[in-house]
């Protein structure tokens, strides 16, 4: 995606039935091309008649947000944030074996072994955050600058930027990203999505930190 004003909707790296069975191809349809098109649009709109902001970046505008004019604020703050969380769960999902299954020896995993102890045991701790998200948000794995890691739950399209973590990985809880094929049921869900969970991806983002 072109990382700044004005925004542009990117085709996902993958096919739209490439999660089969575990998130359908109408969802991903929807998701993609609807919910995140309408956030890029929104975004757009509101940054149009402010070209001081045309060159900030994504990130930028979510974790500088007290330095936008008051007027506009908000509308940034959420669809920025919309744009955001929704690039980050759609490249954080894959249907290539070699980029979801978890390599036992990499950075991302050892300090998923130190937090939780075990990858089952984050997978069942995450599974509960997510689980818990109250109406509409996000479940993310991020770390702080010193490479820990925290399971953190956001509300609406906030994101962990501001907390000053950087996102490893992060679940769409909000009922459009699962209700077509789960209906109200989010931890059939969550299980499913860990099937399709870019682990190469999230490590990738990991070592973003470490390696500063």
């Amino acid at each position: 995606m072109n990382n700044h004003y004005p925004f542009v909707l990117e085709p996902l790296p993958y096919a739209y039935d490439a999660l089969e069975p575990f998130i359908d191809t109408k969802t991903m349809q929807l998701h993609h091309d609807r919910h995140l098109q309408t956030y890029i649009n929104n975004l757009n709109a509101v940054l149009k008649d402010y070209p001081q902001l045309w060159s900030w970046s994504l990130e930028q505008l979510l974790y500088y947000s007290d330095l936008i004019p008051e007027k506009i604020r908000t509308a940034v703050k959420n669809n920025a944030g919309g744009v955001y969380n929704h690039t980050m769960y759609f490249t954080g999902l894959t249907n290539d074996v070699n980029l979801k299954n978890p390599d036992k020896a990499s950075l991302l995993m050892q300090a998923i072994n130190s937090k939780f102890g075990s990858y089952d045991n984050f997978k069942k701790e995450f599974k509960a955050q997510a689980l818990s998200v109250f109406g509409s948000g996000y479940t993310y794995l991020a770390a702080d600058a010193n490479g820990q890691l925290q399971i953190i739950n956001t509300k609406n399209q906030d994101t962990v930027l501001p907390l000053n973590l950087c996102p490893i990985l992060l679940i769409d809880a909000w009922e459009h990203a699962y209700y077509l094929k789960h209906y109200n049921l989010r931890a059939d869900y969550i299980d499913d999505w860990f099937n399709v969970l870019n682990f190469a991806q999230a490590e990738t983002n990991y070592k973003g930190i470490t390696q500063q």
